[in-house]
């Protein structure tokens, strides 16, 4: 029963007139982006060269954390709080599912619903790599990727849903989930640099390997700090400043901790 809700939740969502913005969001910021870092003449600031297909699938992820997690924002902000205003959430909860079934049903669906034009995006991104220098990422390297934003989005979409639950009308939820968004996309520095300045760390150069692995420990705490790190561990030419058992520990812990909290909100939801 999961999967045909999902399916339909999916449909529903893929079919809606805001899927269009999404497609052109994700399309704009991960195509163009993989060309115009697929550029032999493009380097980071840091003086760090994209000399291979990874190289540049790594530089993409702040395009991908941005169209990404915006589009799951937009996929799911109404995803309970339109149906508990219209009065239709109490007759799909007086159906013959349990609600646990129904929560996931509704991560699953809108899950996938943003999963879709992001995988095929991202496909025909690794095309475009591929035209311009002759390189493909490993299989580990692309199933990394794919596993690791699968969840930056998964992770994003459970957190618009949790919003929309808990909000009155659909006007909240949006403003719910975009302070979060916010929070974690602008100002996470923030906190950051608090914790460095009472530890005792500098912060007058954000570059030394004290900040650096700092702010790896900080970024646990933050979905887009745990794709970050993830998509970290198979560069090559990086001295990683985190153990790979800490990132796996924190990312398993964003997707079960925030999917129960879903649950557990459905479960004692009032219509």
């Amino acid at each position: 029963m999961i999967p045909s809700l999902s399916m339909q939740i999916a449909k529903e969502r893929l079919g809606a007139g805001r899927m269009v913005v999404i497609w052109i969001l994700l399309g704009v910021l991960t195509i163009f982006t993989s060309w115009g870092f697929s550029d032999s003449r493009a380097t980071f600031t840091s003086g760090y060269g994209l000399d291979s297909a990874y190289d540049i699938l790594f530089a993409s992820t702040a395009a991908t954390i941005w169209g990404a997690t915006l589009g799951a924002l937009l996929i799911s902000f109404d995803g309970v709080s339109r149906d508990r205003l219209s009065g239709v959430f109490e007759v799909k909860l007086s159906q013959p599912m349990s609600r646990q079934k129904f929560a996931l049903s509704l991560i699953i669906g809108h899950w996938g619903a943003i999963l879709v034009p992001f995988i095929v995006l991202n496909l025909l991104s690794v095309l475009i790599i591929w035209h311009r220098i002759d390189d493909l990422p490993s299989i580990q390297q692309f199933v990394m990727y794919i596993a690791a934003s699968a969840l930056l989005v998964l992770w994003w979409t459970i957190i618009q849903l949790l919003a929309s639950s808990w909000a009155s009308d659909m006007g909240l939820s949006i403003a719910m989930g975009m302070g979060v968004w916010i929070s974690f996309n602008l100002l996470w520095i923030i906190p950051t640099a608090v914790i460095a300045a009472i530890s005792g760390t500098g912060v007058d150069d954000l570059s030394s390997s004290e900040f650096t692995e700092l702010q790896s420990l900080v970024d646990l705490f933050n979905p887009n700090g745990v794709y970050n790190n993830m998509m970290e561990m198979l560069l090559e030419g990086v001295k990683r400043s985190i153990s790979p058992i800490y990132v796996t520990i924190s990312s398993i812990l964003w997707t079960l901790v925030p999917a129960w909290l879903f649950i557990r909100r459905i479960q004692r939801i009032s219509p």
